[in-house]
């Protein structure tokens, strides 16, 4: 079992939450002018690194509200976790 942190409530059981893919994805604006090459990247093109990884995750029973999260993609151990909007804080060595 894994206990993620929710900024809101703490941490809770895995089975409370659903991922949300990575964070901090950049949307390119005037989607229009894209080349249909530049859409299909920004849609689908996701870092996959073996480490540490900023992604995005939802409370879904629980308070409902989507939050960041630093996960380990080897350990899966949790980071700090920090609400949308607030800078990334860094992570104790």
């Amino acid at each position: 079992m894994l206990l993620i942190p929710c900024p809101w409530c703490g941490p809770r059981n895995e089975t409370e939450f659903h991922y949300g893919g990575q964070a901090h994805i950049k949307d390119p604006g005037q989607h229009e002018k894209l080349s249909d090459a530049q859409w299909a990247d920004y849609l689908y093109m996701r870092d996959n690194p073996k480490g540490w990884f900023a992604e995005r995750w939802v409370h879904s029973h629980g308070c409902r509200r989507w939050f960041n999260v630093e996960r380990h993609t080897v350990t899966n151990e949790f980071g700090p976790a920090y609400k949308p909007g607030e800078p990334q804080p860094k992570r104790k060595q």
